[in-house]
């Protein structure tokens, strides 16, 4: 029988894990920041923005949106873990611009079960952004909303393309 790509990880990590030490840290970034940006894999986020392990908190999901279990994060890393601020990164080339709503119908259709979340799809990533950085500043739940600056990755060049509100 052939390896699943998840026998695969699970010796790679064998692997990591014969060569790790504890690092001595706890949960809380050293620089205060929460990342939320897309789950897109051509995005290192770490090598991208120069961060090392325990810099940051990260939260990625499809589209990179700021959604009610975005803003629980969030709100977790500031209240309970010392983050101050906030960096939105959206990426050109996602997914989620050719998604709408029917994709929510289709799978209604498929398994008879309509999903209780929203696929989220945009056709503008820069409007997104701007969404995005709005749901964060306004939010009751953060308290910290004055630093929060959102981003546009470009998927060609590497290079960050800052939005503003």
């Amino acid at each position: 029988m052939d390896d699943t790509v998840v026998d695969r990880l699970v010796e790679a990590n064998g692997r990591y894990a014969a060569a790790f030490s504890d690092p001595g840290m706890d949960a809380r970034p050293v620089l205060e920041v929460a990342v939320v940006a897309c789950m897109d894999a051509r995005i290192d986020l770490h090598a991208a923005l120069g961060l090392g392990l325990g810099d940051c908190h990260t939260v990625r999901n499809a589209g990179g949106v700021v959604t009610d279990d975005t803003i629980r994060s969030l709100a977790i890393s500031q209240r309970a873990l010392g983050t101050r601020s906030v960096v939105l990164i959206h990426h050109t080339g996602c997914g989620l611009e050719s998604l709408t709503e029917e994709f929510r119908q289709d799978l209604e259709r498929e398994v008879g079960q309509r999903p209780t979340w929203a696929v989220e799809g945009f056709t503008d990533v820069d409007q997104d952004v701007r969404q995005s950085l709005r749901k964060v500043r306004t939010s009751p739940f953060l308290p910290h909303t004055d630093d929060v600056r959102g981003f546009v990755f470009d998927v060609r060049t590497g290079l960050l393309r800052e939005i503003t509100a």
